[in-house]
């Protein structure tokens, strides 16, 4: 009887374990997605930065040829 109460509770041991990583890897997947995401946004918005600053520097050239 003992024996069988053991190893019940190793296999629900083992089970919360597996919720545990899961949950885990979960966690990680999610905050590597927020941190891609984040550089993405950074990205694009110093290219836009890049490319209104061409833009200016376009209309500079035009003006100064006037």
């Amino acid at each position: 009887m003992d024996k069988d109460r053991v190893e019940g509770k190793a296999k629900e041991t083992e089970g919360e374990i597996q919720q545990k990583w899961g949950e885990a890897k979960d966690k990680a997947r999610d905050g590597f997605e927020d941190v891609k995401d984040k550089v993405e946004d950074v990205g694009d918005e110093a290219e836009d930065r890049w490319d209104e600053r061409g833009e200016r520097d376009e209309e500079y050239a035009e003006q100064g040829s006037r």
